[in-house]
């Protein structure tokens, strides 16, 4: 593993610990995000956290000049469209597989995601200016495409643990087991858009996306919808791959 990657673990997870840890013990004393909303001010920063990290190691590591640098190579905004399909059938393909298999309850209207997914940029979607900006290509540098891509996503579904003990939080009270193979799933995903396309910003879109159709498909919790989901999507996910470096139809 790279400077940069142990530098943006460590920066992470202590941010992480420090607010989200913060949260834990306010839960503990009987207090939650549902009531006492200056709880919000730990839990953001500790969400932002990959966000924060990838920045300051960055700019560390001289790999950018400064912030306006670091928001320009993030909202890479210039792909073709066979890009942003390839964003869009992912969405689906994480969505649709866990509607059907594990079912699911009809939340907002569909049109509501014109609004959730620009929100959704600042409630995870930033994320990924850490882990597929810094941690999953300098991993595929060391290791094969799936072994890199199975430790982000351990690494991943560690850093959301405290979440599940936070309340008024989300996650609080679903099982962490089917939630990891979610994470699974969701990696490989967008490890493969960011093998294709070399786009951060398009891993912060389908993150965003996918956010936020949580909003509108309140897919009922379990092991079995998320393990149908991992499977298709890994499947898919590395034929895409594989035929992509064949004709290089993605960028």
């Amino acid at each position: 593993m790279s400077k940069e990657s142990k530098q943006f673990l460590i920066y992470t997870f202590i941010i992480m610990a420090i607010c989200w840890g913060t949260c834990m013990i306010c839960s503990l004393n009987g207090l939650s995000l549902d009531k006492d909303y200056l709880l919000y001010v730990p839990y953001l920063i500790g969400g932002w956290s990959p966000t924060i990290a990838s920045y300051f190691v960055l700019k560390k590591n001289d790999r950018v000049k400064n912030l306006k640098e670091w928001i320009k190579n993030v909202l890479d905004f210039k792909h073709g469209l066979a890009s942003y399909i390839l964003v869009i059938v992912l969405s689906v393909l994480y969505v649709l597989p866990q509607c059907i298999a594990a079912g699911y309850e009809k939340g907002a209207p569909l049109y509501a995601l014109i609004v959730l997914i620009p929100m959704m940029i600042f409630m995870g979607g930033l994320e990924e200016t850490g882990w597929r900006y810094i941690l999953q290509p300098e991993l595929e540098e060391k290791y094969p495409y799936i072994v890199a891509t199975i430790i982000v996503s351990i690494i991943w579904w560690l850093w959301h643990f405290p979440l599940f003990h936070i309340n008024g939080v989300g996650q609080e009270g679903h099982s962490y087991i089917a939630f990891g193979i979610g994470v699974l799933g969701m990696a490989f995903a967008l490890a493969c858009v960011r093998k294709c396309t070399n786009s951060v910003w398009l891993c912060v879109l389908l993150h965003c996306i996918v956010n936020a159709s949580g909003a509108v498909y309140k897919i009922h919790d379990g092991i079995i919808g998320k393990a149908v989901m991992a499977g298709i999507m890994i499947v898919i996910t590395l034929l895409i791959v594989y035929l992509n470096d064949k004709k290089k139809i993605i960028r």
